[in-house]
């Protein structure tokens, strides 16, 4: 069984919100690591695209996410059947294929990130065997593009034929045969089609020279109309892409660009020119988020926006009014996003996100502008009280104004506070239900969530501002700048600060301790680098394209060793006073396990206190949820030590791989005496 066959809308759940006469902002008893980050019981909903069927991924009898399908109209999960076999990190990744039978989904090797492509019959009634796309050891699978008018056949990009590139076969997922369809000569990161005829039309190609961008074209793919020719070239520190091709018999293209302004814009653009026809959409504080298009007619229907919260601009008078009547038909203080739509467009899957809660999945009825519910993603949470996430402007020393999420563990006075640094660096937060913020502050933490200088989204200046400012520079002042902000509007306690991150995170956690010592009480480090040289002479080999554009953004390391030495916390571990805590995974493909055992071997050496703990089947984070729950339960052991905070027990968590690699070289030694 996958779920309870009555689903419970959240509009309506019964929340135990019993608390003492306190502030807390959570619920008094301590909420179980299990409930926060073991699996979902059911997520992920997607319609069959004639909406026969429903599939959505569940956990197994042995708590692995597999792909679960069952007919729409029988509202009983007890009925799906599972359709995939995973039996170690859980598939996320799937879609169903155009002819409505099929489901493709991704899945890698214990984290290597060489993930494949398979298909599976998602509607026969007995068991079927998963067949593999992108066959071949060390081949990665990428950029997969269906189209209905062509039912049977997909394009997907692999890099089986030089391991740097991707090129795009055409497949026919059915019987497996597939083609070589378009080849990649060398320098491009991604490939778009044209939809009516379904042909490779479109390049994004990244110069090694001076990172530039430059969209190529070709009007179609044999004789005169097959020549590629470029489009508009963005220069390094301009952003902008094609979304897609008009249907006006190729004479024009969306596309979004921040040429001559500050964020991204939409435009319509001559295909023939680059000129821009017609400006449609922009907002002076944030990029283009997303557009959404008529699936036929490719006619523009809204543009999104999220400087810190999602903002919309419709442009369809029919999508504004189904908006309008989900978000009147939803709880309040929701989002709602579309999951899932029929080919028809008449039926959609739905989401309700709330920062304080799980989320809502339900089937919109178009027509009939009714909801029905399908389930929540992790009912076991509506037991509990959580904290509502803020949004907050915080200005950085230079004047420089920052998005940041706060969610509180009191309201009236200060607690501890867990500096949580995303990763990228070229990513951002967003607002939403954050597991781990919610677990903090259960335990007595405040969580401070920052969008600093480099983050992505708000336009080229606030990207490039980041540009050569890691470690020592401005991107980790915008860091200490908020956890004064922070201190100073009386909600975090000066003297009991942690910074954790995971990534780019976990270098900003391992900065913070070597070049602001006194500002942190503790850090917790997940798969973060401590050498930059050297985690960029060992990036997987299909981001060699990118390498040049990351030393642009980072700082020449290659040329300049000082300039390397300056930002590496791996040579600065004489400054670390506080205590550390690293998590890292064996496969992983980004962060190689080196960056951990350098630092953590460097520390112990040197007396500096460090845990450190390895998982053998896991890579650039921690999918299964015995090695997920593990490491959070030794996290909160280690932030209860240091910040004071609340802990439930902790004593391993059975079926974990957790490895220690400097109690491994201690008992190595005792034994070689």
């Amino acid at each position: 069984m996958t779920s309870s066959s009555t689903p419970t809308p959240l509009a309506t759940a019964s929340v135990n919100t019993s608390t003492s006469l306190s502030a807390r902002t959570t619920s008094e008893e301590l909420i179980p690591r299990d409930v926060l980050f073991g699996n979902p019981l059911n997520t992920s909903p997607n319609l069959s695209p004639d909406g026969k069927y429903l599939a959505y991924l569940a956990p197994s009898a042995d708590g692995v996410l597999n792909i679960f399908v069952r007919e729409t109209a029988d509202e009983n999960n007890d009925n799906a059947h599972m359709v995939t076999k995973d039996t170690s990190r859980g598939i996320r990744q799937y879609q169903w294929a155009k002819d409505g039978e099929t489901i493709l989904y991704m899945q890698d090797f214990e984290g290597d990130e060489n993930f494949h492509l398979w298909a599976i019959d998602a509607t026969a009634t007995t068991t079927s065997e998963a067949r593999d796309l992108t066959p071949g050891e060390n081949v990665k699978a990428s950029n997969l593009i269906t189209n209905k008018r062509f039912p049977d056949e997909i394009l997907v990009g692999t890099n089986e034929r030089d391991e740097t590139i991707f090129d795009m076969y055409r497949v026919q997922y059915k019987t497996g045969e597939r083609v070589l369809d378009t080849l990649n000569p060398g320098d491009v990161l991604g490939w778009g089609t044209e939809d009516t005829t379904f042909q490779v039309r479109e390049a994004l190609v990244k110069s090694q020279a001076d990172s530039s961008e430059t969209v190529r074209v070709r009007n179609g793919i044999d004789g005169e109309d097959g020549e590629w020719r470029d489009l508009i070239t963005f220069p390094y520190g301009e952003n902008g892409n094609l979304v897609d091709f008009c249907n006006d018999d190729g004479k024009s293209c969306w596309m979004t660009s921040s040429m001559g302004r500050e964020t991204t814009a939409l435009l319509r653009v001559d295909l023939n020119t680059g000129e821009t026809l017609e400006t449609i959409s922009s907002n002076d504080k944030c990029d283009v988020g997303g557009v959404v298009l008529d699936e036929d007619t490719k006619e523009l229907r809204g543009v999104f926006y999220n400087y810190a919260r999602t903002e919309r601009e419709f442009l369809d008078k029919t999508l504004e009014e189904d908006y309008d009547v989900l978000f009147d038909l939803g709880p309040e203080n929701c989002d709602v996003s579309t999951v899932s739509k029929t080919s028809d467009e008449k039926t959609w899957v739905v989401a309700y996100t709330r920062s304080d809660g799980p989320t809502e999945f339900v089937l919109y009825n178009q027509e009939e502008k009714t909801i029905k519910s399908l389930f929540v993603s992790n009912p076991a949470l509506l037991e509990y009280k959580f904290a509502p996430m803020e949004d907050i402007r915080v200005t950085a020393r230079d004047g420089l104004e920052m998005v940041g999420y706060l969610t509180r563990a009191d309201t009236e006075k200060e607690t501890p506070l867990i500096l949580l640094v995303h990763g990228g660096p070229w990513a951002r937060d967003g607002w939403g239900f954050n597991q781990q913020a919610q677990w903090f502050a259960n335990r007595g933490y405040a969580t401070l969530q920052m969008n600093y200088r480099g983050s992505t989204g708000y336009g080229k200046s606030f990207l490039h501002k980041g540009d050569g400012q890691w470690g020592v520079g401005d991107m980790q002042h915008d860091l200490t700048d908020a956890v004064q902000w922070a201190i100073d509007e009386g909600i975090a306690d000066k003297d009991n600060i942690c910074i954790y991150g995971g990534s780019y995170g976990g270098y900003a956690c391992l900065a913070g301790l070597t070049f602001t010592p006194d500002l942190y009480k503790c850090g917790v480090d997940i798969v973060g680098p401590s050498n930059i040289k050297t985690l960029l002479d060992s990036i997987p080999s299909y981001w060699g394209p990118l390498r040049n554009d990351m030393l642009k953004k980072i700082g020449d390391v290659d040329a300049d060793e000082e300039f390397n030495r300056k930002i590496s916390p791996l040579y600065h571990v004489d400054k670390i006073q506080s205590p550390l805590l690293i998590g890292q995974g064996a496969n992983d493909p980004r962060v190689k396990q080196a960056e951990a055992d350098q630092i953590a071997f460097a520390m112990k050496k040197k007396g500096i206190p460090v845990e450190y703990v390895l998982y053998p089947d896991e890579g650039h984070g921690f999918a299964r949820p015995d090695n997920r729950i593990d490491f959070n339960g030794r996290a909160e052991k280690f932030l209860a030590k240091h910040l004071g905070g609340r802990a439930e027990a902790f004593d391993g968590v059975e079926g974990a791989t957790a490895q220690f690699p400097l109690l491994a070289e201690e008992e190595s030694k005792v034994e070689q005496a």
